[in-house]
């Protein structure tokens, strides 16, 4: 089957054959030309495998695997080493926007210009989004890296050992002839079980739509060829001579070798018996996704307050299944020439609140005490004339001096009593 694929030349357009040329390779840094370990060396040439043949990667997001595959003498792939991702940010599901800090999922082609020896992460390569399918369909967003220093805003991140070896892949098949290399992004091994799993997510016709070049490729072991028309991608079609693929046009009417649809029927046939066997059993429960361009769009206008400076909240925010967001307690900025400038002018605005809320705070209290002197003052005037109207009484007064001679009197008259009663007793009278 398969060489009768290769004559009608369907599964080669992903592997140029011809030579690099020599500006492109001197670009190359002394640190990024380190030699694959010996042990994966022999393991290719058991493989029957050359140290340039051709190569292909794979990138599996909720597994978090990096793979790489290389051509066999054969002409068919088959995977040489797999890698742990140290960090890819974002949730499943495709890159929408600039600043939405997806990684990216789909088909991506590399070539030598997009190598970078000299990265700030170590080394990177650009993956090549945003595709034809991207741009066809408004996806925007730049830079988007598998890069080393595993830190990720959008970008599949490595260790820094890791992207050496994989960068060293990259480099020799491109030495070897190899004009371009395919990147194959998902969200997970697109299985019966796992389709079955993320039925009900609003990134499923997407996943449905890569899962057609995912069996292409499990079936023929080939990069399949990728074309986008219709806003949609098309893998291993050929179109009449004379034609072309016109991203957001109407496909054309094309053809695939019989052996290729006879082999994909039986693949569907025996995936369709999984699935349906899959919907029935208990299965872990789905990892997040991002719900579509407006989750994306949130995203994005976060990414765009955090890089001018702005105290925003630490994670990006979250849009929940209800359409509700989420968004983390704690705040901060981050440290840089923009944020340092923003907190600045944050400092100064607050001590120019703090300044006039006081200003305002003494004008309010001088009031006040001016107010509370006044209502004194008053209450004193009222008391002062209160007093100046109330008549003088000297009845009482006239009254009680009878009643004070009278306890004169009484007090002489106890005193005689007493001298008499005292001259008895001595005389015995």
């Amino acid at each position: 089957m398969f060489a009768k694929l290769a004559r009608t030349g369907v599964l080669i357009a992903a592997i140029g054959v011809a030579g690099c040329n020599d500006s492109s390779m001197k670009d190359f840094a002394p640190e990024a030309n380190k030699p694959l370990p010996d042990k994966i060396l022999a393991d290719m040439k058991a493989k029957g495998m050359v140290r340039t043949s051709s190569v292909m990667a794979r990138i599996f997001k909720e597994e978090g695997k990096l793979e790489i595959w290389k051509a066999k003498t054969n002409g068919r792939y088959e995977m040489v080493a797999n890698y742990d991702i140290c960090k890819w940010s974002g949730k499943l599901g495709p890159k929408y926007t600039e600043g939405d800090r997806q990684a990216p999922e789909g088909f991506y082609t590399v070539r030598p210009s997009q190598m970078n020896p000299r990265s700030n992460y170590h080394l990177s390569f650009n993956i090549g989004y945003p595709n034809a399918y991207d741009r066809a369909n408004g996806r925007t967003g730049s830079n988007l890296m598998v890069h080393g220093a595993c830190s990720s805003s959008g970008c599949y991140s490595m260790t820094d050992a890791q992207i050496e070896q994989i960068y060293a892949f990259g480099r020799d098949a491109f030495q070897g002839g190899q004009t371009e290399f395919q990147i194959q992004a998902f969200p997970f091994r697109m299985t019966a079980a796992n389709m079955a799993r993320y039925r009900n997510d609003p990134n499923y016709d997407f996943w449905k739509m890569l899962k057609v070049g995912y069996d292409n490729f499990e079936i023929t072991k080939v990069p399949p060829k990728v074309d986008v028309c219709e806003k949609r991608y098309v893998f291993n079609q050929v179109a009449p001579e004379g034609t072309t693929f016109d991203p957001t046009g109407p496909c054309p009417a094309t053809t695939q070798p019989d052996s290729l649809k006879s082999a994909y029927s039986a693949y569907q046939s025996t995936y369709d018996s999984a699935f349906n066997g899959a919907v029935k059993s208990s299965a872990p429960a789905p990892k997040p996704t991002i719900a579509g361009i407006k989750e994306a769009s949130i995203v994005s206008d976060w990414s765009k307050r955090r890089a001018r400076g702005e105290r925003v909240p630490i994670d990006p925010p979250s849009m929940n299944g209800d359409g509700s967001v989420t968004e983390t307690a704690r705040m901060g900025r981050i440290d840089s020439p923009l944020g340092r400038k923003m907190a600045a002018l944050d400092a100064e605005k607050e001590a120019k609140r703090k300044a006039e809320e006081q200003r305002l705070a003494a004008i309010q209290a001088a009031k006040a005490a001016k107010e509370a002197a006044k209502a004194q003052a008053l209450a004193e005037a009222e008391a002062a004339k209160q007093a100046a109207q109330q008549p003088v009484t000297t009845a009482g007064v006239e009254a009680a001096e009878p009643a004070a001679e009278t306890q004169a009197a009484s007090a002489d008259d106890g005193t005689v009593t007493k001298l008499k009663k005292k001259l008895l007793g001595m005389f015995g009278g």
